[in-house]
């Protein structure tokens, strides 16, 4: 920890600065004092000389963005950073202290690690590696001064070339040149890094911290660099467990190369958070950690800033680690020189990812995930790709400054290895951005993507990321409101998500465990909860109006809602139940009168949203508990809604008098009348079916897909399915019927027909369950989502178009996150959950 300088601010945003945590290329870290919350943060402010550059500025910015769309698992949540109109002349980011050793550090302080330590290391890194690369993108961010040794596990502290240079200087015209560390062989030949350039780095990160030296970087640059394009790496002193693994992870061809879930798998199958369980880091190492700690509360205890003498700066060691980018190159100078033979390159960031197959190949194996879990009812439940520019010989920028001159793939090599001196470890790289707005996608303001994928198989960049806080409980339910607002309910309360930015706009804990999530207008946001309906305001949470269920419907006091049936416009249909006392009856002469019974009446209601009314209430027969049954719409027609009853609150007599049949049931909608109830075929009491406006349902009916006139029952055709395969819930649109099975495959039949248009397979395992299927608001995109992945396709023609698995948001102490995936449609939006994380995609 180092005194801070005459020059250093001592207040940065609404932070105290106490001290400085290590100089980057790009930035200073400093530890300060969050006086509202009483905690240490780490504020990463901008070196002065390098913030007038607006190309810095935007890269800045755009990997704070990252970092924040990553927050989760081994990378922590930024806390803050300036506002859009703030006066700061510095960008800067804040994030929690985190008491850590930089791996480079670390292995100063005790030499090569265990090959335990490094299996958990490595894993670490993997997991969020496959978070990234899943989107197509690339991390960049691998050094051994951007990897934190926590005591619970490591962190990632990097987010893009800035935050892992190991120089950074302004040049003439506004350019901004970055002096990368680690290469690899296709950025040495000239070529733009790939999702497999990470694995490559990784390769010699694990390398470094099992040896305490890195294969084929060290020594001279120039010597590096051509060492690392043509030399094949002597690993004999990597423990031999690892040996295999770090040798294709440093293959030369990047199609050799691992997956990053190829890699989380084999250094820690259970995870690294699993095998992280208990003490993984040497005595040493710990007991530094925590000397760390012990030393940061001194000084947020004491409240005040460590001040230099003036003539300097005190001296002091650089133990404190920063959690949040850019991160530190340790031993580099802390103003590098002016570095004139440099190449000019085009925007860093720009990738063009690579796939090995029409469909990329996915990036965790399929035994970390979990079987495909029933989809809910209701819901059909990172880093983005920098849009990838066609292939070129070599980017140029888009409003290049007019000194620079054109190169070629000799001149850029030649330009690497002569700009490479001063690294942490040999190799190094060079990139140019240049000033002209035009020449960069990094726009600090998230903005809609206008394209699809550009590579077969990647997933388009999502417009935003969401992670929900770990500290918080997960979201029980996720629903959208008027293409504006995500909204999710928890145990805790709800939360309002801009659908535009991903950002959260709103909390309110009156609204725990609701459901519905329905616009009331265009003003209001009703949520069903447990005890009542509240209706908010989307733009800052409130409760605007609320009607309690226990008096808020005449004749019916105490009443307790079961659950919301379905939705129509601004009616929503759901069941309750009350305890009415039945009188006994008058006794006969000389008789003593009986005692009074109570018994359970149960109802279906129609509600209007919008006005705030009852429209109609009909008495149905009460389920098991005794509670009101819990019903599921299955079809609305032009006057009837359809209805079915979940198995788990059938009677024994319900049970015996279907005779293993599901029994559905038809409302006029005007009146909540009782029309019918009947069995359709042979369809199962939990088999999948649903119905249309045409008068239509269609079911799983064993292994086949059957579809039945309502109410008639009469069969008009049968698609039949594979043994063992049975059909999932499918979806319609226009005059096809979307399918889905649990051979995880899709298709497209006519409605009225059954004649099949079309089928494909999503690649993924088969599982207990078929993929829920969800059709984008316009119809054209098909999402399937399972418990391993996503897979988009063409809805009329079945072009499978991309998929997207993520490894899942990891709590460094507890497992491996293993939910399966959910989506949501609104407009040109894809809403993809899987557990705490949210991600917003575009689609056609």
């Amino acid at each position: 920890m180092e005194a801070l300088r005459q020059d250093d601010p001592r207040r940065i945003g609404p932070y105290t600065v106490l001290a400085r945590c290590r100089e980057t290329a790009s930035a200073v870290q400093y530890l300060a004092h969050d006086t509202a919350a009483d905690r240490p943060v780490v504020v990463t402010a901008a070196r002065p000389e390098l913030a007038a550059l607006p190309a810095f500025r935007r890269r800045f910015q755009a990997e704070a963005r990252t970092a924040d769309r990553l927050a989760g698992g081994w990378v922590q949540p930024q806390l803050d950073t300036p506002a859009d109109d703030a006066d700061d002349d510095l960008p800067w980011t804040a994030g929690p202290y985190v008491p850590a050793l930089t791996l480079s550090e670390a292995i100063k302080l005790v030499g090569p690690l265990p090959e335990r330590a490094v299996r958990i290391l490595g894993a670490g890194i993997a997991e969020t590696l496959s978070r990234v690369h899943a989107t197509g993108a690339v991390l960049q961010g691998l050094a051994p001064g951007t990897v934190l040794l926590a005591e619970d596990g490591p962190r990632l502290t990097a987010f893009g070339p800035l935050g892992a240079a190991v120089a950074a200087e302004a040049r003439p015209g506004g350019q901004l040149s970055v002096r990368l560390g680690y290469l690899t062989p296709e950025q040495v030949d000239g070529e733009e890094p790939g999702p497999a350039s990470d694995l490559f780095v990784l390769g010699l990160l694990l390398a470094y911290a099992g040896t305490g030296t890195t294969p084929l970087a060290d020594g001279p640059a120039a010597e590096g660099a051509e060492r690392i394009a043509r030399t094949d790496p002597e690993l004999g002193a990597v423990p031999e467990e690892l040996r295999d693994l770090i040798a294709r992870c440093l293959a030369k061809d990047p199609a050799d190369r691992p997956s990053a879930g190829t890699v989380a798998a084999e250094l820690a199958l259970e995870g690294a958070a699993g095998l992280a369980k208990g003490d993984w880091l040497p005595e040493r190492l710990t007991a530094a950690v925590t000397e760390q700690e012990v030393r940061v509360q001194e000084l947020v205890s004491a409240g005040r800033s460590v001040d230099a003498p003036a003539d300097g700066p005190a001296d002091g060691p650089a133990d404190v680690a920063p959690s949040g980018a850019p991160a530190d190159v340790p031993g580099r100078e802390l103003a590098p020189a002016r570095d004139t033979r440099t190449t000019q390159l085009g925007d860093i960031g720009r990738h063009v990812p690579r796939t090995d197959r029409p469909t990329t190949q996915l990036s965790v194996p399929l035994e970390l995930t979990a079987p495909p879990a029933a989809p809910a009812a209701g819901l059909p439940a990172v880093l983005p790709p920098v849009a990838a520019p066609p292939p070129r010989p070599l980017p140029v920028p888009a409003a290049p400054a007019p000194a620079s001159p054109a190169v070629g793939r000799r001149s850029l090599f030649i330009g690497l290895a002569a700009g490479a001196a001063g690294l942490v470890v040999g190799g190094g790289g060079v990139l140019a951005l240049g000033s002209g707005d035009g020449g960069t996608t990094d726009d600090p303001k998230p903005a809609p993507s206008r394209s699809g994928p550009t590579v077969a198989g990647l997933p388009p960049q999502p417009r935003w990321v969401y992670t929900h806080p770990a500290a918080e409980p997960p979201p029980l339910t996720a629903a959208l409101w008027n293409g504006r607002l995500l909204v999710l309910s928890s145990e805790n309360g709800a939360t309002g998500v801009d659908l535009r930015t991903g950002r959260r706009v709103w909390e309110n804990t009156d609204a725990a465990k609701g459901q519905a999530a329905l616009p009331a207008g265009q003003d209001l946001c009703f949520v069903a909860g447990p005890s009542e309906f509240l209706w908010l305001s989307p733009k800052d949470g409130k409760v605007a109006h609320r009607a309690g269920y226990a008096d808020g419907f005449t004749g019916a006091p105490n009443l307790a809602v079961s659950g919301v049936v379905g939705t129509f416009g601004p009616v929503v249909w759901f069941t309750g139940s009350n305890k009415v006392t039945v009188k006994a009856p008058a006794p006969k002469k000389g008789k003593k009168r009986g005692k009074d019974t109570q018994v359970v009446k149960s109802y279906l209601f129609a509600y209007d949203v919008l006005q705030r009314k009852e429209l109609w209430r009909t008495t149905v027969p009460t389920g098991r508990g005794p509670a009101a049954p819990v019903y599921r719409l299955i079809a609305v027609g032009q006057d009837d809604f359809v209805v079915r009853q979940s198995t788990g609150t059938l009677t024994p007599g319900d049970v015996k008098a279907a005779k293993g049949k599901a029994v559905f049931r038809g409302f006029d909608q005007k009146t909540g009348k009782l029309l019918w109830s009947r069995s359709f075929g042979t369809i199962a009491p939990d088999g999948a079916a649903m119905g249309d406006d045409r008068g239509l349902l269609y079911a799983a009916v064993g292994d086949d897909l059957q579809a039945f006139e309502i109410p008639a029952g009469k069969p008009k055709w049968t698609l039949n399915g594979t043994t063992g395969t049975p059909y999932g819930t499918p979806v319609a649109t226009g005059t096809l019927l979307h399918t889905t099975n649990r051979n995880q495959e899709v298709g497209a039949i006519e409605r009225e027909t059954g004649r099949l248009r079309w089928r494909r397979s999503t690649e993924a395992a088969p599982g207990t369950a078929a993929p829920a299927v969800t059709l984008s608001t316009t119809g054209r995109t098909l999402l399937a989502a399972d418990g391993a992945q996503v897979t988009a396709f063409a809805a009329q023609d079945g072009r499978r178009l991309w998929k997207f698995q993520d490894i899942g948001s990891q709590d460094p102490k507890g497992p491996t996150v293993t939910a399966p995936y959910r989506v949501l449609a609104a407009g040109k939006t894809a809403v993809v959950q899987r557990d705490r994380i949210f991600y917003a995609f575009p689609v056609a």
